[in-house]
């Protein structure tokens, strides 16, 4: 039984697909009470929306890096169904910045125009859009914190693809547990909890090694409880579009846990399986090929690079690794029959590779 809304009913149709910029929400934005906070290192704006008028504050943010922009429409979608269930925003004010790095999301970057992760960047400051976010931090003073990301399709749990990821950064080296650490675990338990009936085996938990430049772990350090949310794979969602429900339900059952304050088990959050970088997007089984110019005979992993062509994301092929790949999963494991005719190069283009199994 799916105890959600249905998403149909909430998901903002109009912003769709992996390219997701500035331009894409500003036909949104006068629906909310929205303003400028600042502006990026290119000179465009940096938003803010603002909803609710409870006591308990929550800051969300997305597109810290620009080319991950899923967590972004699953905001959307949470705005347009908070318009019509506003029952929690007695309880709990908002302040959601959608996109953080919007030169990084022009350009589908992860870095800024300065070439300057934002997400290592927490203690120099260096950038003015880690200013911005900082600023908003400190005089929003917020509950709780929410850091909204994209993750590669590399990853996986249970052999399964990671489609939502959570995290309760650290705040020590040790990784030991303060209030606001546990409190933030609790929530990820939540989300699991609730996720389970979903996407069973499909939920993972980051590393928690400490780095303090890290803005997760530097508003944890402050005192502040600070959940990462990742969307990652689903099965045939190049697109995440279907990661966004998941993930938009993501945040249902944590801003609702934190609503009605009713946590789940710290001990859940510790039995979250741990990601592993077990995944290609294509991977070929036991196939002859020539590397270096040597005949060999073993597994080639294929990976996409997402390349901007014409404002929207084209995904292209290429070699990741080869040899013993028993260990790991493909998104898709085609059968490779064809190639035992033909001699192709490893160094060769993987898409030319592609095109031979007619994929």
């Amino acid at each position: 039984m799916n105890p959600f809304p249905p998403y149909s009913s909430v998901a903002e149709s109009k912003l769709a697909g992996r390219y997701i910029t500035n331009t894409h929400i500003e036909p949104f934005l006068s629906d909310y009470n929205h303003s400028i906070i600042g502006h990026s290192t290119s000179g465009l704006p940096i938003y803010r929306i603002r909803i609710g008028t409870g006591n308990t504050k929550v800051l969300m943010w997305s597109q810290m890096h620009g080319n991950e922009s899923t967590t972004t429409k699953s905001l959307f979608d949470l705005l347009r169904f908070l318009n019509t269930n506003p029952d929690w925003l007695d309880n709990l004010q908002l302040s959601i910045i959608p996109i953080l790095n919007p030169d990084g999301a022009k350009a589908y970057t992860r870095i800024n125009a300065n070439q300057v992760d934002l997400n290592r960047d927490a203690i120099d400051l260096s950038q003015i859009e880690s200013r911005v976010l900082r600023e908003e931090f400190d005089q929003f003073s917020p509950d709780f914190a929410f850091n909204l990301h994209d993750q590669r399709t590399i990853f996986g749990v249970n052999g399964k693809p990671a489609t939502v990821s959570l995290l309760a950064p650290a705040f020590d080296f040790d990784r030991n547990y303060n209030p606001s650490r546990t409190l933030a675990a609790q929530l990820a338990s939540t989300i699991f909890e609730g996720l389970q009936p979903l996407i069973r085996s499909q939920i993972g938990r980051f590393d928690d090694s400490f780095n303090p430049n890290c803005v997760g772990d530097a508003f944890q350090s402050a005192g502040v409880p600070t959940l990462l949310i990742e969307a990652g794979h689903y099965p045939d969602d190049y697109s995440r579009e279907k990661t966004r429900e998941y993930v938009f339900y993501a945040y249902i059952l944590a801003l609702e846990a934190i609503a009605c304050s009713t946590f789940g088990n710290l001990s859940i959050y510790h039995s979250i399986p741990e990601n592993q970088k077990i995944f290609f997007d294509f991977l070929l089984r036991d196939v002859s090929f020539i590397e270096n110019g040597s005949q060999q005979r073993g597994d080639v992993g294929l990976q996409y690079q997402e390349v901007l062509q014409n404002d929207s994301i084209a995904f292209q092929a290429v070699f990741a690794a080869a040899g013993d790949l028993s260990h790991c999963h493909g998104h898709i494991e085609p059968n490779c029959e064809k190639l035992n005719t033909i001699d192709f190069k490893i160094e060769e283009s993987a898409q030319n590779v592609l095109n031979t199994l007619i994929l």
